[in-house]
């Protein structure tokens, strides 16, 4: 099992929406970088969720990949504003994963309190700059932030 991070506003998909629904596909991504990251995915593998363009920002809760290499539907709506004309149905750009809902963390692990944890070669999302919305958790940093989260 691995652990990522992966980022959403919440005005747009929170954990709350994950809670109620239990699960979804994680749709949208168009970063390559975070498209690889969801391709190297697999079933169990645990992800923080975090809420991003949020006052304050950070991790809210935790969440688990389902079913991994799924093809991105939205790609091919064109009514979707994550809609990719050049994209081929034969050979999609764009794949993603099913998550499921583990946790909401009673309290918010935030940015703050990430940056004054861990240094910006231990966790990306703390690094000046960063605007990848799926990154890699190392195991060591992510137990770090699971005890963040429990207080």
């Amino acid at each position: 099992m691995r652990y990522w991070l992966m980022k959403s506003e919440p005005d747009v998909y929170s954990i709350e929406d994950l809670e109620r629904d239990r699960q979804t596909i994680w749709d949208g991504v168009r970063n390559y970088q975070a498209r690889n990251f969801l391709r190297s995915m697999e079933v169990g593998d645990r992800a923080f969720f975090y809420h991003s363009n949020a006052t304050p920002p950070g991790i809210v809760g935790l969440m688990q990949v389902s079913q991994p290499d799924i093809v991105d539907p939205t790609q091919f709506d064109p009514k979707s504003k994550y809609y990719d004309a050049k994209s081929p149905q034969d050979n999609p750009r764009w794949r993603t994963v099913q998550v499921e809902f583990v946790e909401q963390f009673p309290q918010i692990v935030t940015l703050e309190q990430l940056r004054q944890t861990f240094s910006s070669e231990e966790l990306l999302v703390v690094r000046q700059g960063n605007r990848l919305s799926v990154m890699p958790v190392d195991e060591a940093v992510a137990q770090k932030i699971l005890k963040l989260a429990k207080g």
